[in-house]
């Protein structure tokens, strides 16, 4: 902790913010301190923590002070946290929390989860050290005052200097973008022609797959899973995690819910997703608070409650009429019908075809029949033939 010095927290020229996570308390070694409870910044030349509650209590290290960083995964009741492995202090190092210190590292813990981002931009930092490229103002150097040896560019000269190495390394930045973009479209080619291929096939069914190979198909691409799902330790908690699983949500139903007829219980959903998720299994509270961002974020699908209090998650292009039209048809080709068999006629969740029934019935199209035979379903003649 020796190596903190204190700051405003005000970013300098040429100093950018890389990302920043709340609930982050920071330990000397294995000892637990006073700063418990404060937002950690990531900019490209520092690692700055403000106190939540006492915005003035503000400290921060130099980027180049850092030897190592190591992740340490989260376990039942820790956090998870990342090691952060320091160079011993400067002799002229600035004031401080901690004027000396026995420990050769700190741990930051994150209680709001975000570590496993943050230590990826981080690792990012250290691998560019974009501190060396980009110097800031005198006052981030931990050594004050000219060094020997060192000759300092100033005038029309040093300008044009700075200029030619800012050139060069916009230079190769733009060709290691590049290199990597012409990868990723090579296998982007080859993605895109096997997913067409297992479409037409799909599709077609008069080639060489059958009806069962097809079912094959489907659940092969199922049990694929998601490759990489949104979770709490990537995104932190809060809003921004539920945008992100929104989004994703919307990507993975789209298709199972336009072969459903448009419309799936959200226990159906929950089951799917957490399928798909594999070992990162997602809490129902988590999936509720993401499917009411659904509408909020103008995706293809929406969060829906019916009167009896089942949500049910449905296409923005479901319409209510066609659900209730549908289920009167049903009801008048079999003149009645319980719950039980119009979820068999229909292929779907005895849960999800008594909304439909109790729908209709609202809308005047049906009427029941409750007895100790359970509770059946009749066209209403007074609708159809007055």
């Amino acid at each position: 902790m020796d190596r903190f010095v204190w700051t405003s927290g005000l970013l300098e020229i040429n100093e950018t913010l890389v990302i920043q996570q709340r609930g982050v308390r920071i330990y000397d070694g294995e000892e637990k301190i006073k700063f418990d409870a404060g937002t950690l910044l990531l900019s490209t030349h520092r690692l700055i923590w403000r106190d939540q509650k006492n915005h003035e209590c503000c400290m921060a290290i130099l980027l180049s002070q850092i030897v190592f960083i190591e992740e340490q995964a989260a376990g039942i009741g820790k956090s998870g946290k990342i090691v952060v492995h320091l160079h011993p202090a400067p002799p002229n190092k600035e004031p401080g929390p901690f004027q000396s210190s026995k420990n050769s590292y700190i741990k930051l813990s994150f209680k709001e989860h975000g570590q496993i981002e943050f230590y990826r931009r981080l690792s990012e930092e250290m691998t560019q050290r974009r501190w060396e490229n980009m110097p800031v103002s005198q006052s981030l150097q931990t050594n004050r005052g000219p060094q020997p040896g060192r000759i300092r560019a100033v005038g029309i000269v040093g300008i044009e200097r700075k200029l030619e190495e800012k050139r060069k390394e916009t230079d190769k930045n733009i060709s290691e973008a590049f290199e990597d973009l012409s990868k990723l479209m090579i296998k982007a080619k080859e993605m895109v022609e096997l997913s067409k291929s297992i479409a037409n096939k799909i599709k077609d069914k008069q080639g060489d797959i059958t009806e069962d190979e097809t079912i094959r198909f489907k659940s092969y691409l199922l049990s694929m899973g998601i490759a990489n799902p949104v979770t709490r330790e990537t995104y932190g908690s809060g809003t921004q995690y539920h945008m992100q699983l929104a989004k994703q949500l919307a990507g993975i139903l789209q298709a199972p819910l336009e072969e459903r007829g448009g419309i799936m219980s959200l226990t159906e959903v929950y089951c799917l997703v957490n399928r798909a998720r594999g070992m990162e299994l997602l809490s129902p509270e988590d999936l509720v608070n993401a499917c009411k961002m659904l509408e909020a974020l103008k995706l293809p699908l929406r969060l829906r409650v019916f009167d009896s209090g089942v949500m049910v998650i449905e296409l923005q292009s479901h319409k209510e009429e066609e659900m209730v039209a549908s289920a009167l048809e049903t009801v008048s080709s079999k003149g009645s019908l319980t719950s039980e068999e119009s979820a068999k006629l229909v292929g779907m969740s005895v849960l999800l075809a008594k909304e439909r029934l109790l729908l209709a019935e609202k809308m005047g199209h049906l009427c029941r029949d409750d007895s100790v035979e359970g509770l059946r379903f009749y066209p209403n003649l007074f609708m159809t033939q007055s």
